[in-house]
């Protein structure tokens, strides 16, 4: 069940591409192919099909489902069923029918944002029974966050483009007029970038989209109108022009960059213009929901405005316990964001001049005093004559004005009423924390897109991506689908030459192997076509921990040695896999071979504690041993290869206990 035909669309075509059946059912599918889709589904051929909420709750393909064996159904972007969610949609909550429906059919729920209290409200609204929450981790450490006060607006956009050539980007405004000024401005200066937004037609929205999802257009200036359905792998930078209007939808929107694993940026532009703005539209059309609302906005405002890492401020929103501080992928952890020299000072003296005028006054106001102006109306007050009259002169009305809306995103001050009345909060009163106010100079992008590109022979990259365009564009898929920018990156550092080589580049597959390898291998071979050391070519943390893959493929029992050595040091079978070439399947038989031939008791390095724990205590309790058995005790929930990994390490844990007793 999925909200955007879009969405739909680009995940039906990835996945056919990758040799899974799977089809969609929507309002643009001909009445030819939802025939041809019934047949493949009364055959038992097609494994996955995709509808919409509207559809599925309606009475009659209610009907028409259940005559199907389905075994479960899955509920994609599950957020948009809850008010408390920053999506939510009323016909989501139709979708309870499917428990009383289908009593007997798996019932699951997917997000990617979702606080706490959300993911109370899809247990409830979907009726689940005995729910088994699971929780991932909320961070995206491949991505690096920057946030910087809004003050050309144009020029710092530009300039973070211009930072990204032939890069995918998304910049996203706030509203519509914002997205046709940036477009016109962008174009004017030679940035080739389209629009998005719900005020253009719709063919001209989907025109737009489409040169964005196939890399016909490598950027787009967008609304959040700009969201679910945008599943592009190698977006490497996200900008958001303007505040959004909650956490959750910074973390989804900010999220499109880096799908593919690779460093990725996320700028965020935010002015103290955005809050009055958003709080303008939410309290007009969000009727019950304001307050939620607003709270949600005031949550956004103080992550702009409060120097501390920005992973940590966004995992710990949804109650995620952060401990990589410094992270080193965010302005504050990167020493990006500093603090200004006279921080201290400043800080107390525009606590100081908020307490002497007495809570009358707001940020503008309070800034007239700092600075030190002569209008009439702070000489006719008397204002002149404070201590703090002047104290700030030497610096800007903006830096002025933009430290008063830091301390008051600090929690140090208090605005109050509909002029924002400036007042000292208990925080500020209790004196126990020193406020902190940061520069205001302009951050150096791209730290991250260096990264992403080191090691990368450019021009086969380039070479590469145009064939994949190409390829994309004879199927009428996203580029994306054919491989990912991680894929052709690993081609150009490990230039296969062999289709069998060329199978054996993670994000290939035995599939694509077989439709693309002649290509892609010619391309390459015209490029030199030397097998490449990755580990010469990228010396990073991420090229150094993966071992290298030696070309051509080594024979069985060479494959079984260099798979025990690389187990020996501790590497994962993944890796293991994608090293030697082998499938997972035969990586996996070779760790159980290693643990017998050297007697290994601990498979930390393999399975959790916990598995171990689980695999144990069934273990114990089942009468004929076989793996089968264990694993149905087990309700499935544990591989087959993870089983025999603890199994073998058990065993000889309990001989060498057995002979030491």
């Amino acid at each position: 069940v999925s909200p955007r035909i879009s969405l739909m669309k680009d995940q039906v075509d990835a996945l056919v591409a990758a040799g899974a059946p799977a089809a969609c059912i929507n309002s643009a599918i001909s009445v030819t192919d939802k025939r041809r889709i019934h047949e493949d589904i009364q055959q038992g051929t097609l494994k996955l099909l995709y509808v919409s909420p509207e559809r599925v709750t309606n009475p009659a393909f209610l009907e028409y489902l259940k005559r199907l064996p389905i075994t479960f159904f899955v509920v994609d972007e599950a957020h948009c069923i809850s008010q408390w969610g920053h999506d939510f949609r009323p016909e989501y909550r139709e979708l309870r029918v499917l428990r009383d429906s289908f009593p007997d059919a798996g019932l699951h729920a997917y997000t990617a944002t979702a606080t706490r209290q959300v993911r109370d409200d899809i247990v409830r609204e979907l009726n689940l029974r005995d729910a088994n929450v699971l929780v991932g981790s909320f961070d995206r450490p491949n991505l690096v966050y920057r946030v910087e006060r809004r003050t050309s607006g144009f020029e710092q956009v530009k300039r973070i483009i211009a930072a990204h050539p032939n890069d995918s980007g998304i910049v996203y405004c706030i509203t519509r007029k914002d997205v046709d000024k940036l477009c016109t401005e962008l174009t004017a200066a030679g940035v080739k970038a389209l629009p998005y937004h719900a005020g253009m037609d719709d063919a001209s929205r989907k025109r737009n989209q489409d040169a964005f999802i196939r890399d016909r257009a490598d950027i787009i200036v967008a609304t959040v109108a700009f969201g679910m359905g945008i599943d592009k792998s190698n977006v490497r930078y996200v900008i958001h022009a303007g505040m959004p209007k909650s956490i959750e939808h910074y973390h989804q929107e900010s999220g499109r960059a880096g799908r593919d694993g690779l460093d990725s940026e996320c700028w965020l532009l935010y002015s103290g213009v955005d809050f009055g703005l958003w709080k303008g539209l939410v309290s007009k059309s969000e009727g019950e929901a304001a307050d939620v609302a607003l709270s949600k906005l005031r949550d956004m405002y103080d992550y702009c405005m409060t120097p501390s890492c920005r992973h940590k401020a966004l995992v710990s929103y949804f109650g995620e316990t952060y401990t990589r501080v410094p992270c080193d992928m965010c302005d504050v952890c990167l020493d990006e964001s500093e603090a200004h020299p006279e921080s201290g000072d400043i800080a107390r003296v525009i606590l100081e001049c908020v307490a002497a005028l007495g809570d009358i006054a707001g940020p503008s106001y309070t800034t007239l005093v700092l600075s030190g102006s002569k209008e009439e109306r702070v000489t006719r007050k008397g204002h002149h004559q404070l201590p703090v009259y002047g104290a700030l002169a030497q610096h800007t009305p903006r830096a002025i004005r933009g430290w008063i809306e830091q301390l008051a995103g600090q929690r140090f001050l208090a605005k109050t009423g509909e002029y924002n009345i400036l007042s000292l909060t208990q925080r500020a009163r209790d004196g126990g924390e020193t406020p902190r106010v940061g520069v205001s100079e302009e951050k150096a992008p791209s730290r991250s897109r260096a990264r992403v590109y080191e090691g990368v022979d450019q021009a086969l990259f380039d070479a590469l991506r145009k064939l994949r365009r190409a390829k994309a564009d004879e199927l009428g898929v996203p580029a994306f689908v054919i491989f990912t920018d991680a894929a052709l990156r690993e081609m150009t550092q490990r230039k296969p030459t062999t289709p069998e080589a060329f199978r054996g580049v993670p994000g290939v597959g035995q599939k694509k192997a077989q439709v693309y390898a002649a290509d892609f291998t010619r391309v390459i071979a015209e490029f030199g076509g030397v097998p490449v050391n990755v580990d010469a070519t990228a010396d990073t943390p991420e090229a150094r921990k993966t071992p290298t893959r030696r070309e051509p493929r080594p024979a069985p029992g060479e494959t079984r040695r260099q798979a025990f050595e690389l187990f020996e040091q501790g590497y994962s079978i993944e890796e293991v896999s994608q090293s030697t070439g082998r499938a997972m399947s035969t990586t996996e038989g070779y760790l159980v071979d290693f643990i017998e031939e050297r007697r290994v008791t601990d498979p930390s390095r393999w399975v959790s504690a916990a598995v171990l724990e689980r695999v144990r205590s069934v273990a114990e309790k089942c009468d004929d041993g076989r793996l089968k058995s264990i694993r149905e005790m087990l309700d499935g929930e544990i591989s087959y290869s993870d089983i025999r990994i603890c199994l073998a390490c058990l065993r000889h844990r309990a001989s060498e206990e057995g002979a030491t007793t």
